[in-house]
């Protein structure tokens, strides 16, 4: 119960093709549960992919025909939960007894199944899915096409000796954000990224410093040439693409805030290492951020878990 075996997926997504994505996540899914690891995580929004269209194409171009048909390819490929989309995933993590982290675009029923969600879901070893976290807050450009999420997702959960959580990307700098998952408990922290070492290199060991837990951050990978060739306006997209638009960075941090694994580049495929609990317990010895050294009499964190709709049905 003291040690747990993690898998990294450091993977490309076939870009805004869910049916081919889920296939290579089901693919690392079964070669990480074969390495007897116990928890594998995956990168942000990587089923299907991360919107690099919109500040390829000029995204905030209004009622722009480009754009509509790009987000509603987006739509069309996006997640829905409900309908059963991630039963085989939820199938090998019960086979395997492994946890996962998924990174999807979720296609929320509760807000009228048309507008898209950045969402972080964990599904325990049962295969059972424990919470969607839908992104507090999309950052600039994303918020053209992503909406904004709610709290509801800010949980934690036991593996093991462990407390897992999670957030997204740029959630992961706001400081009340962290702030609830250690409130909760959280000693294990997962940072999950579209990709890209100048995203990890910092804010990793940074939280690992200031939480004292390890945290472990997975970035996915995409190049110009991971375009699927059927993409809408792909020669628009392609004009102003950069060879490489994700080159990973995928990494993990101790509670002592130093390297466990340093920032892997462009490189495909799991990143695999062992955790002992025991690091966390030595670490909090002189520092706690929401136990010994707080002091909720002068500092104290008001969380909104409600999932948020626009519909409050009364005496259905």
């Amino acid at each position: 119960m003291n040690t747990l075996k993690v898998a990294l997926a450091q993977i490309s997504p076939v870009w805004l093709n869910k049916e081919k994505t889920l296939a290579k996540i089901i693919t690392s899914i079964k070669n990480a549960g074969k390495q007897n690891c116990e928890l594998i995580i995956f990168g942000e929004g990587l089923l299907p992919g991360y919107p690099f269209w919109v500040s390829l194409t000029n995204g905030s171009e209004w009622n722009s025909t480009i754009q509509k048909e790009l987000h509603a390819h987006y739509v069309r490929n996006s997640i829905q939960i409900e309908k059963g989309e991630l039963d085989e995933v939820c199938k090998l993590a019960k086979e395997y007894n492994i946890a996962i982290y998924l990174g999807i675009i979720e296609r929320a029923q509760n807000r009228g199944g048309h507008s898209i969600y950045c969402s972080l879901v964990y599904i325990n070893q049962l295969g059972e899915i424990k919470s969607v976290h839908r992104k507090l807050q999309p950052t600039y450009e994303e918020r053209l096409t992503w909406a904004p999420g709610d709290g509801n997702g800010l949980q934690v959960h036991p593996l093991k000796d462990f407390t897992v959580g999670g957030l997204n990307c740029w959630e992961n700098w706001m400081p009340l954000a962290r702030t609830a998952l250690y409130g909760l408990g959280e000693n294990l922290h997962i940072a999950v990224w579209p990709g890209g070492e100048h995203n990890t290199k910092d804010i990793t060991k940074f939280i690992a410093k200031e939480s004292r837990s390890y945290v472990i951050s997975v970035s996915s990978l995409m190049t110009k040439d991971d375009f699927p060739k059927e993409t809408p306006h792909l020669a628009k997209i392609l004009e102003n693409a950069p060879p490489i638009l994700a080159n990973g960075g995928s990494c993990i941090a101790g509670p002592d805030g130093e390297w466990m694994v340093a920032p892997v580049i462009n490189k495909e495929g799991l990143i695999i290492e062992t955790l002992d609990f025991n690091r966390v317990l030595e670490e909090c010895q002189n520092f706690d951020p929401v136990g010994h050294y707080s002091r909720p009499d002068v500092t104290k964190l008001t969380i909104n878990r409600e999932r948020q709709s626009i519909l409050d049905f009364v005496n259905e």
